[in-house]
């Protein structure tokens, strides 16, 4: 497989973790876009939202509960983004599924009204 997640999740490729267990890691983004920036991906190759089934909602849904902890563990406790792009026309880059995580101090030149 030649997916750049996959490889980090084999240890391949290194990545700064914040956290893993046996379903999903989360890892600094090396071209943060706010003050926090992580990633959190499932361990098990899901190419995007486009292809969960039913059987991957408690996973889906404790990536989501680790989002919040993540961010407040990780400098911002007050408030946090969330982001899942899908498919081409959702600017996905990495066919592996992936929640963008940023927060932080209010980063510079964004609007409080995304």
């Amino acid at each position: 497989m030649n997916c750049i997640f996959c490889k980090i999740i084999a240890g391949d490729i290194p990545a700064k973790k914040v956290f893993e267990d046996e379903e999903m890691l989360a890892f600094w983004d090396i071209h943060p876009k706010a003050p926090l920036h992580l990633l959190l991906i499932p361990k098990e190759h899901i190419a995007s939202m486009g292809e969960l089934a039913p059987e991957h909602a408690p996973l889906i849904g404790r990536m989501m509960v680790k989002a919040q902890h993540l961010a407040a563990e990780n400098g911002s406790p007050e408030g946090f983004r969330t982001v899942v792009n899908t498919g081409r026309v959702g600017r996905q880059e990495v066919y592996h599924l992936h929640l963008h995580l940023l927060g932080g101090p209010e980063p510079l030149g964004v609007s409080a009204s995304f």
